[in-house]
């Protein structure tokens, strides 16, 4: 799949700064790419990984 098939979006909790991701929908889960340097390219992750990955997020427990 290339990233060019796929329609990303970016979180409306973007401060405009550029220093964030954005995120597409796939049929395995999400894609996922850095908003200000595309040209390292495009990650993929399950949808369980996906959730996971959210709610630790929320949680804070991942130190960031």
């Amino acid at each position: 799949m290339q990233d060019n098939d796929l329609t990303f979006y970016k979180s409306s909790y973007s401060n405009g700064a550029g220093e964030c991701i954005e995120v597409a929908a796939t049929v395995a889960g999400k894609a996922f790419r850095d908003s200000k340097d595309l040209s390292v390219g495009v990650a993929f992750m399950s949808s369980a990984g996906w959730q996971a990955f959210i709610e630790s997020v929320k949680e804070g427990s991942l130190g960031v």
